[in-house]
């Protein structure tokens, strides 16, 4: 029987059969680091969970194959190709260890680097993200990939350089406080800080890719965008939904009140005339909007309170404290 397992390797994969030999040689050479067996006080083990994100091809039996040999290893294979989000998912549905590492299969990130991100959580930290500071990457990428942190710095405040590097480390209680849909694996870091986690990254290697093309396309923006909106709704607003359309309200009124004073303004002391004036029927839009945003964050209010009557947390130790079930804190 296999000891349970202190690290956990996560790799999700869509038809990389010519990647997976090389990828697995070089996790199980990265996993035999001295450095890294060092680095931790419990006797070392390790899985390497290899998560088939539906492939059409020859990849799943490669791995079958695999486990005969190195019981280190497991696979899950998905019914379909649900995407990312979706494997990281079930691959954290099923990581046993207390470390959780996720690895992109396309042998652009670095095994290696593995022990400098345990080395920083040791240090403190509950994830760590890898920042690909020299990326070996067509412009058709690395230019979206700039705007996208770009922006996602400016909104959310959390001061990382790249927040989709597949390569990154969690501590069990960050993945099991994170609930993921649609694209959301691009947001990870600013889930995990929204919940009180502590979020760091590491420059690593990025090594150009040697097999295939990527599978990540420009079909794949919009719905990023979308969930950029989504995740900066609930990590900001979600229990105080009037904050966000308050704020609407508040300038959308002010607008539209200013520009039917500049209007009043003019009819009354230079004669100028209001009907027929575009700007006019602006300003009286504007503040029609405002009541609108008003009324959907007071709804908002309304709904929150009643669907919900307890406090969302997470909790960071406990001491000498005993769970009692007649409590119902979430």
């Amino acid at each position: 029987m296999q000891p349970t397992p202190l690290l956990s390797v996560i790799v999700p994969f869509y038809n990389e059969e010519e990647s997976l030999p090389l990828l697995i040689d070089q996790v199980y050479e990265a996993m035999s680091d001295k450095g890294l067996h060092e680095l931790f006080k419990h006797p070392f083990s390790f899985e390497l969970l290899m998560i088939d994100d539906g492939s059409t091809d020859d990849s799943s039996d490669f791995i079958r194959e695999q486990i005969v040999h190195k019981p280190e290893l497991k696979l899950v294979s998905l019914q379909r190709n649900f995407g990312k989000t979706a494997a990281l998912s079930a691959g954290f549905r099923y990581a046993a260890g207390e470390y959780i590492v996720t690895l992109d299969a396309d042998l652009q990130d670095d095994p290696f680097a593995i022990r400098y991100l345990i080395e920083r959580m040791i240090a403190g930290y509950d994830l760590v993200s890898g920042w690909k500071r020299e990326r070996n990457d067509p412009l058709s990428k690395t230019i979206p990939s700039k705007i996208f942190n770009m922006t996602t710095r400016l909104f959310t405040g959390i001061a990382l350089h790249d927040f989709n590097c597949g390569l990154k480390a969690y501590r069990k209680k960050v993945i099991q406080s994170l609930e993921l849909y649609g694209e959301m694996h691009r947001y990870i870091p600013v889930l995990a800080r929204w919940n009180g986690f502590r979020v760091t990254e590491i420059p690593v290697k990025h090594n150009p890719r040697r097999f295939g093309k990527t599978k990540f396309g420009t079909s794949r923006i919009f719905p990023g965008l979308f969930d950029f909106f989504t995740v900066l709704f609930i990590t900001r607003y979600l229990r105080q939904p009037m904050h966000f359309f308050g704020m609407l309200s508040l300038f959308s009124f002010l607008a539209g009140f200013g520009i039917s004073l500049y209007v009043t303004i003019g009819k009354i002391f230079f004669n100028e005339a209001v009907v027929n004036r575009p700007i006019l029927f602006l300003g009286i839009l504007l503040i029609i909007l405002a009541v609108q945003f008003f009324s959907i964050g007071l709804l908002g209010e309304m709904l929150t309170r009643d669907t919900s009557n307890t406090l969302h947390y997470t909790v960071r130790e406990t001491i000498n404290v005993q769970e009692e079930e007649s409590r119902g804190h979430t």
